[in-house]
């Protein structure tokens, strides 16, 4: 099916179909830190071996990304997508079942390939699926729903360990997955492949198709040649830095706050809560303002991104008192959020038809090269004393990655 034969209402379909299965990804990516104190008391093992796994995951993801942008292209967005939500529920799945914890690493390394598949799967699903003038919303409500997915995973996990025991949690967790699997096949029809839109190749010269059967490398190097561009490296430089700076202050949130504020835990993790669902707002209303900005998508998220790089460098210098500080984090967190539909239509615009799941796993492969570094970086400011310094750190970031959109959009728009 096209986008000019799908309904209004086939494509809202999509959208929240798709937005479902991103919320699942995120979902699962944090259904093991909250069963972190049950796991290390049934398996006598430290906080730092249960985050080397959590690593594993991650950097399984970020790796096999790029590849299954590759799978997207070649072969169908919809079958990669359905195939990796299988292998990431199964692998949660099993989680439950393992009788050791070196069994849990294997496992995290296939959730990891598991979810490598989202980004490239899912946004070539909705930009092919859901018109053009739309796209602002669609991509708007696919990061709300990986919000959600990330603010439920604690509250549904946490819970059910309680009622259940953290074995069966792991289990019923996965099985709500495959249920999810099943609702996404027999809705498979309504999702439009990438490849469809694309011009058809013209039918090769016998001497043209000899050359290409003696010159393996030269289509390796057509496959690659969408990635290495200036706007999608530039686009790739963005996500490491803007997940850096949002992945860098959720991580050591509360910490940070005892240190800059004398906040104990219990006020501090409610604050990061209220940054997150001011993240999820923005997000709704810049998926609107996406679609209205035009071939302005680079002011809007340079004036939210700077903006909340104020925000934390104000922070940092005490103008705010305690009391006071849902005010900055809402602020930034909507800032932030506002940002993000133009952020996916900025990346929506270096990619041609037909290597739409290269450029998204390439370039959303970013968020996870960020997600890896930042922690640590955080983390030896913090074991220094330099809480401040973390935010300065943070607005740093937020600042390059408007610098790398301005770039991006600049040089896509001369090619």
């Amino acid at each position: 099916m096209t986008v000019e034969e799908a309904s209004g209402r086939g494509q809202a379909r999509v959208i929240g179909l798709i937005s479902l299965a991103h919320g699942a990804s995120h979902f699962y990516q944090l259904t093991l830190p909250p069963l972190f104190p049950h796991l290390k008391e049934a398996f006598a093992v430290s906080y730092t071996e249960l985050g080397t796994l959590m690593t594993v995951f991650y950097v399984s993801s970020g790796v096999f990304q790029t590849a299954a942008g590759f799978l997207v292209d070649r072969f169908s967005a919809r079958a990669v997508l359905l195939g990796g939500l299988a292998l990431l529920c199964v692998a949660i799945l099993l989680m439950g079942l393992a009788p050791a914890f070196w069994m849990l690493f294997p496992l995290a390394v296939l959730a990891g390939l598991g979810n490598s598949v989202f980004h490239p799967a899912d946004l070539s699903i909705l930009t092919a699926s859901v018109r053009r003038t739309r796209h602002g919303r669609a991509y708007g409500f696919h990061t709300l729903g990986g919000n959600l997915g990330y603010a439920l995973a604690p509250l549904v996990m946490v819970g059910l360990a309680v009622e259940l025991g953290w074995r069966p949690a792991l289990m019923v967790a996965g099985a709500g997955g495959l249920v999810l699997l099943l609702v996404l096949f027999l809705n498979r029809h309504l999702f439009a492949d990438g490849r469809e839109e694309a011009a058809p190749a013209p039918a090769p010269r016998p001497q043209a198709a000899a050359g290409a059967r003696l010159a393996p490398l030269a289509a390796v190097s057509r496959g690659i040649a969408p990635l290495i561009s200036a706007p999608v490296m530039l686009c790739f430089a963005f996500f490491v830095m803007l997940s850096g700076a949002t992945i860098g202050l959720q991580s050591f949130f509360p910490a940070l706050m005892d240190q800059l504020y004398g906040l104990p835990v219990v006020e501090g993790g409610p604050l990061l809560s209220l940054f997150l669902f001011g993240a999820s707002g923005g997000v709704l209303l810049g998926g609107f303002l996406a679609e209205r900005a035009g071939g302005r998508l680079q002011l809007v998220i340079g004036a939210g991104l700077a903006a909340a790089a104020a925000l934390f460098v104000a922070v940092s210098f005490g103008l705010f008192p305690a009391a006071a500080l849902a005010v900055p984090f809402v602020l930034a967190g909507l800032l932030v959020g506002i940002t993000m539909p133009s952020r996916d239509l900025l990346v929506r615009e270096t990619a041609a038809a037909d290597a739409r799941g290269r450029v998204f796993g390439f370039v959303y492969s970013g968020l996870d090269v960020g997600a890896a570094a930042a922690p640590l970086v955080v983390g030896l400011l913090l074991d220094h004393g330099n809480p401040r310094a973390v935010l300065w750190l943070l607005a740093a970031l937020l600042l390059l990655a408007i610098a790398a959109a301005a770039a991006a959009h600049g040089r896509g728009r001369r090619r």
